[in-house]
């Protein structure tokens, strides 16, 4: 788990215990009945303090009874820069062109335990299987300097995961229509394509360093990533299983209608 995401899930740990005092001293206040609300609409604000405020994504939940529901989520899922990844070795790095895209797209199926929460869907623990994939690109031209040589990189990267898995998390609702959604553990198996096209100009020495630094920074940035990758053209698929703690760890804020 990276410094970034363990900084994150620590701080929600502390939000979860408040929220679960505030919220045993709201139900014990006499409230009306509610109307009830089966849609949601989210908003996740995870991955844009992760992964940069180019990655945005929205969500849908949708009720089914009172201890089921589904979602769907889509968004824009950009490539980490570089800039962004620990490169100590290499003094200075300055990018003259660059583009990213990529997507992202997940669903799953909900059960919120019944004999576990005492409100309806979509109030409470969940469990449930999700799907998640997301695709992206990272094409860029950059100067890097290394002691007193100066080099160019130029990089088109393209990488696309796919993952099945199980999920655990819980969903807190205020005031009938704001919900906080804090999706805790989700280990998966994941498949993999990476294509991959680099070339510098630097020495062997300055070019092996450049690499390692882009490499163990990426697999800080993304959960499971285990690609290596290097100078030239090539394309590789592969599988991996996802189990750490962090992975798949998401909050989303939600309004109910």
């Amino acid at each position: 788990m990276s410094k970034k995401i363990r900084i994150v899930f620590t701080c929600s740990v502390l939000v979860i215990s408040m929220l679960f005092t505030s919220q045993k001293g709201y139900s014990q206040e006499s409230t009306p009945p509610k109307k009830e609300r089966k849609n949601t609409v989210k908003l996740n604000i995870t991955n844009p303090m992760i992964f940069g405020t180019n990655c945005y994504i929205v969500g849908y939940e949708r009720t089914i009874g009172q201890h089921q529901s589904f979602s769907v989520n889509v968004g824009r899922f950009a490539m980490p820069q570089l800039f962004n990844i620990g490169l100590d070795s290499i003094k200075q790095i300055n990018s003259n062109s660059r583009t990213s895209r990529g997507l992202s797209l997940s669903g799953d199926y909900r059960f919120y335990l019944a004999k576990e929460n005492k409100y309806d869907s979509p109030h409470g623990l969940y469990i449930g299987p999700y799907f998640a994939t997301n695709s992206f690109s990272r094409t860029f031209e950059m100067e890097a300097t290394a002691g007193e040589f100066v080099g160019k990189l130029n990089a088109d990267l393209k990488l696309s995961i796919l993952t099945v898995g199980f999920q655990l998390g819980y969903q807190f609702v205020f005031w009938d229509r704001l919900s906080l959604d804090m999706l805790l553990f989700g280990p998966g198996f994941s498949a993999y394509n990476a294509k991959v096209g680099l070339s510098t100009t630097l020495d062997a020495t300055s070019e092996s360093e450049l690499f390692k630094k882009i490499n163990d920074g990426l697999a800080e940035k993304i959960p499971g990533y285990s690609l290596v990758i290097k100078p030239g053209d090539f394309e590789k698929t592969g599988t991996f299983n996802t189990t750490s703690l962090g992975y798949r760890y998401i909050i989303m804020l939600g309004f109910r209608f």
